[in-house]
């Protein structure tokens, strides 16, 4: 039954998404003959604006070089369910390492952060191709002193159980694959997650021993203070996305199998899960002004005990972006599912200013009150601005404002699509 429905929705996708879908709900794009055509408007980022304010004239794209590095920096000020206000900086480094004709272009994402809740976050992420995509490599690396609100599994969850819990925080995971033919990879990496120091945050101290945390962690045999998973993974991966910082149209689909192994780097359970990503995009107009993206996003212990904070829930992807509208966390449970659409459009011809607006459904299974996966949904949804850092790489600056049920919202900003 769980197959078949899950099989449903992403063939629900692929005809929201498909190229034919498309046409059938927007009007053909007539294109101007060359006689009459106009010339494309000149495209602006921030750069751009600094050297005008300078009295300096834009660079040509044409004097782009491939092995030129487009590097970008911005401030991060922003608000979060699961962090309350937040300052920092994040920064954006897009390169080629080959003929952009035939190499996709690499990105890493980096961003230091403090919030008013006493949390401090260093991250960093990359995709790194090498020349004519002969190989693939993907880190997800992260440092953190941190705290989470930890509600009971399923949903909704109970408010009144829900605790804030402290602790440090260290991931390191690492992947590699070679090309199976033209944008098919095959690979493998090793993922290794550590929660330390855990503990009740400052005034929880009654509540700690009736805390969801506690009761699940006490049920499944693990230790409370600290908690370790460490394995390999095996993964396939499909990419022919033309820009994978901010595409306008192709697919990634991904299906990773990680086992996580007892006593490997201090690890406390065997535990195996399955997680696959679908995204599609596709562009509403010939020019691309305004685009469809899609994600399906599915995340399954299939087998043994994961730890309560290796649980799938909803923040739990690599950039932290499912589940806009609620806090990390909100939704936890052995299986996850989580499906987004998302109209992006420019503000302005120029590409300096452009909006999103986006709506999402998250469910969550928990085996220990039998609520199987699609029993509910809790949906979300919301819009945001995009501010073009650079023009080269496509990469912007993301403003969101994300809307759940029950109150739940949150302000995100971010280096970046959120997918």
């Amino acid at each position: 039954m769980l197959c078949a429905r899950v099989s449903t929705l992403l063939l629900l996708l692929l005809a929201l998404t498909s190229p034919a879908a498309a046409q059938s709900v927007v009007p053909p794009v007539v294109t101007p003959s060359p006689k009459t055509a106009e010339p494309a408007p000149e495209q602006l980022d921030v750069a751009d604006l600094i050297r005008r304010l300078r009295g300096k004239p834009a660079i040509p794209p044409d004097q782009q070089a491939d092995d030129e590095v487009m590097a970008v920096i911005s401030p991060i000020i922003g608000a979060r369910p699961s962090t309350g206000g937040v300052i920092g900086v994040a920064g954006n480094v897009a390169f080629f390492t080959g003929d952009r004709d035939t190499t996709s272009i690499s990105s890493a994402v980096g961003a230091v952060t403090f919030s008013t809740r006493s949390q401090t976050s260093l991250t960093a992420h990359m995709t790194m191709f090498g020349r004519d995509d002969r190989w693939r490599f993907e880190a997800d690396d992260r440092v953190q002193w941190t705290s989470l609100e930890t509600p009971g599994l399923g949903m909704p969850p109970p408010l009144s159980a829900t605790e804030l819990v402290e602790f440090d925080f260290v991931r390191l995971h690492h992947a590699a694959y070679l090309p199976l033919w033209r944008h098919l990879y095959a690979g493998g990496g090793f993922h290794f997650d550590r929660h330390a120091g855990i503990g009740p945050g400052d005034g929880e101290e009654d509540r700690w021993l009736d805390s969801p945390y506690v009761a699940y962690t006490e049920a499944n045999h693990l230790p409370l203070e600290m908690q370790t998973s460490a394995g390999p993974s095996v993964e396939l991966i499909w990419d022919n996305r033309d820009n994978l910082i901010n595409a306008n149209e192709g697919w990634l689909a991904r299906v990773n199998y990680r086992t996580l192994i007892e006593g490997l780097f201090g690890s406390d359970s065997d535990w195996d899960k399955v997680n696959v990503d679908v995204r599609a995009y596709t562009r509403l107009t010939g020019d691309g002004r305004h685009k469809l993206a899609a994600w399906l996003y599915g995340d399954l212990v299939v087998d043994g005990v994961a730890p309560y904070f290796q649980l799938p829930s909803t923040g739990s992807d690599v950039y932290g972006r499912s589940g806009r509208g609620y806090a990390e966390g909100h939704f936890r449970g052995e299986h996850l599912a989580f499906m987004e659409l998302e109209y992006r459009g420019q503000l302005t011809d120029n590409g300096l200013l452009g909006m999103v607006a986006f709506a999402n459904l998250t469910s969550v299974a928990d085996r220990g009150e039998e609520q199987a996966l699609f029993d509910r949904f809790a949906p979300g949804a919301g819009v945001g601005l995009r501010f073009k850092l650079n023009k080269y790489s496509d990469t912007n600056l993301a403003f969101d404002l994300g809307f759940g049920e029950r109150g739940n919202r949150g302000v995100y900003l971010a280096v970046q699509e959120a997918f």
